[in-house]
């Protein structure tokens, strides 16, 4: 494991709390997509890595990264990190690493912590240790791109266990109907909440839609209904 730090982290005074500020430990892909799209947000953010390569990296997009062994909890107060609002851990090859730095956050007391998993058995130990919300981005990715393989579907997100969200082309039988005259929650068990028409933009489903020749559905329901409604060609 990498050394730990041996001196001490200077972490500048941050201005009052008027936005969430977020410790994302990690800058791989994974980490350095989240630091980015928080930063985008509005955050104010700190990247963390051990690698000085990748601390490098991020230093030419994130306001502020910092290089230190995250496992050493020490290093971690140095960082300030219990006085985050939440910290995501994104590191994902080294499994030690990530469990001994969600444990160690959680003994700091970060309210909430996001921690990165490569199976379910890491998983389970990360949520053990300390980790209030567990991920599996690459997992996830892979039943996403299944469903897009498999089926009809331009977009696939699984909310829960059970329910989903697609995004698939009107059925020929659909065009030139009202939504409420097709009754699809009833024949089929989705319901459609929005609508884009060819060259449009996505606009709220209502009862009086009309769907037209091309146009794109955004349909949600019980994931084996909405699944079998994309397979309706």
């Amino acid at each position: 494991a990498p050394p730990p730090v041996d001196q001490e982290v200077i972490v500048p005074t941050r201005s009052p709390r008027t936005k969430e500020q977020v410790l994302v430990i990690g800058l791989g892909r994974f980490g350095s997509a989240v630091a980015h799209t928080l930063t985008e947000l509005g955050n104010d953010v700190v990247g963390v890595d051990v690698d000085p390569r990748l601390v490098q990296q991020a230093s030419t997009t994130l306001p502020l990264v910092l290089e230190a062994d995250t496992t050493d909890s020490e290093a971690l107060r140095q960082l300030g990190a219990a006085e985050f609002d939440e910290a995501v851990v994104g590191i994902g090859t080294n499994i030690e690493a990530s469990v001994l730095t969600t444990a160690a956050l959680a003994d700091l007391g970060v309210p909430t912590i996001w921690a990165k998993a490569v199976s379910a058995e890491h998983g389970r130990i990360l949520e053990r240790v300390g980790a209030h919300h567990v991920v599996f981005p690459e997992y996830d990715a892979g039943v996403r791109i299944a469903h897009l393989v498999s089926g009809h579907m331009m977009e696939y997100l699984e909310f829960d266990p059970g329910f989903a969200l697609i995004q698939t082309r009107a059925l020929p039988d659909m065009i030139g109907r009202r939504l409420d005259d097709l009754a699809l929650r009833k024949r089929h068990g989705v319901t459609i909440v929005c609508v884009k028409p060819t060259g449009g933009a996505f606009t709220y489903a209502t009862a009086d839609t009309v769907v037209g020749a091309g146009d794109i559905l955004v349909a949600v329901g019980e994931t084996e209904r909405v699944e079998a409604f994309a397979r309706l060609r």
